[in-house]
């Protein structure tokens, strides 16, 4: 069992605290405790995965039952959740129900009168079972065993200094990696104190008066946006950013207001955190870092049929592969996605490309599946083009891909959402300042401004209709 810090001798007074409501380590453990003692089978049990203190108790609950959990978005709409639902084989459902008969066949989920002991669990059993955002089809349930876990944590715990005497501030989701494991049972594990804001607002970012805060780009734009808050936030002692890019200059802009660069850092739902610039070492604006203690990375050609491994340059774009003891066990019965996904000995194909410099620093570049784009005989990766894009004042939103030319094989062509100041004029303007923050062959070939780019339900940008 991977929270072990939940059975320690020593109590912590609000250990846990979600909005208003908080709890001690000795109340977590007995709610959890009577909370397992009313999971009817071995599961999966479903949570409804609100930004609550009963989501805290019924996912630790069923860790410490040795039940599979599996966390619900509460914004998902009846397909989403049905498929959830199916997929998963869950057997019971934690939290308020939505209505529909999928949920209505699932026996409700009670607290024991008396609390339950934690069981001896097999730490290679399936502990946590996250579905993928679903770009490629019915989203596919990600399988995370207690020693995967356990070892994507102890990881972070070295690389980010991260003691007990830490508190622990964020207001991300508690159905994915970043809000769920890292904040919350990262938090549990290590013996350290959490504090989960409900919303991701600045000002419930400033009034936490934690050492250590986690954000995505978004939260981070927006605590800048109030200077305040941000300059409050100066006195933690590490803010993390991660799940999407961060542009370089709301990196700096958080480093201006807050005395501190922040920490970026690569992971995905199959594989944990695998790479992260160190609390104690070197924050570079859009590089996501070294490896974590016992994660390994590689990358290999983005062409197709080509062989090796790419030259460590900081410039040649490769497909990236990592692996390690905190990578999943798979996709729940989807042996034609494992088939694909996994490399041999190993090795998981993260669908990312990244580059990586001589001194190991790795920078994402994009999907392969939508970002690589070969124009003039170089590959390249639209993401750090759409980086350095993003960071122009009179760009909103951006979308780089590549179009057919008989000259160059594919044009870099850039998409843009002004912000309604008319200040990038023709596009020549945004032309050259990609030419003036990267190598010249990776500018725009053609600006296109559109009113708005079009994106699936998730909000993820659908590049494959741009243009059409």
């Amino acid at each position: 069992m991977f929270l072990t810090s939940l059975t320690a001798a020593d109590d912590l007074d609000r250990a846990v605290v979600v909005g208003d409501d908080a709890l001690s380590r000795a109340e977590l453990v007995d709610r959890a405790g009577r909370f397992a003692a009313g999971i009817p089978d071995d599961g999966p049990v479903a949570v409804h995965a609100t930004a609550s203190i009963d989501t805290v108790v019924a996912i630790t609950g069923a860790i410490l039952a040795g039940v599979p959990v599996v966390p619900v978005p509460p914004d998902a709409g009846p397909a989403e959740r049905g498929h959830v639902l199916r997929d998963s084989g869950a057997t019971a459902w934690a939290g308020e129900r939505p209505d529909g008969p999928e949920v209505a066949a699932l026996p409700s989920v009670r607290p024991g009168s008396t609390a339950v002991a934690p069981r001896e669990i097999d730490p290679e059993r399936t502990a946590m079972l996250l579905y993928t955002s679903g770009t490629t089809g019915a989203p596919k349930g990600a399988q995370l065993s207690g020693r995967a876990i356990a070892a994507g944590l102890d990881g972070l715990f070295e690389v980010w200094d991260w003691t007990p005497d830490d508190t622990v501030a964020h207001g991300l989701p508690l159905f994915h990696v970043h809000g769920l494991i890292l904040g919350v049972l990262g938090s549990l594990r290590r013996g350290s104190r959490v504090v989960h804001t409900v919303k991701p607002q600045p000002a419930r970012y400033a009034a936490a008066d934690a050492t250590m805060y986690f954000g995505v780009p978004t939260v981070w734009n927006r605590v800048v946006g109030e200077p305040d808050a941000a300059r409050a936030l100066g006195k933690a002692r590490l803010l993390v950013s991660g799940s999407a890019p961060l542009p370089a200059s709301l990196f700096e802009q958080i480093a201006g207001l807050t005395g501190q660069a922040p920490v970026e850092r690569y992971g995905m739902t199959e594989t944990m955190i695998t790479l992260s610039a160190r609390a104690s070492g070197e924050r570079r604006a859009g590089w996501v870092g070294l490896p974590v203690p016992g994660a390994e990375t590689r990358l290999l050609p983005a062409g197709d049929g080509e062989t090796g491994t790419v030259p460590d340059d900081g410039e040649t774009v490769g497909r990236l592969e990592v692996r390690g003891p905190m990578l999943f066990g798979g996709y729940l019965d989807r042996p034609e996605a494992n088939a694909e996904c996994w490399a041999g000995d190993g090795w998981f194909r993260t669908g990312d490309l990244a580059v990586r410099d001589p001194g190991g620093f790795h920078r994402i570049v994009g999907r392969e599946s939508t970002d690589l784009i070969k124009s003039g005989g170089y590959r390249i990766g639209s993401g750090e083009i759409e980086a350095v894009l993003l960071d122009h004042p009179s760009v909103a939103e951006v979308a780089v891909v590549g179009r057919p030319d008989p000259d160059l094989g594919q044009r870099i062509v850039a998409y843009v959402v002004g912000d309604g100041s008319g200040a990038a004029g023709s596009g020549q303007e945004l032309i050259d300042h990609v030419a003036g923050q990267l190598s010249w062959h990776k500018r725009p070939r053609e600006v296109v401004f559109v009113d708005a780019l079009p994106r699936n339900p998730m909000g993820k940008v659908q590049k494959k209709l741009l243009g059409s």
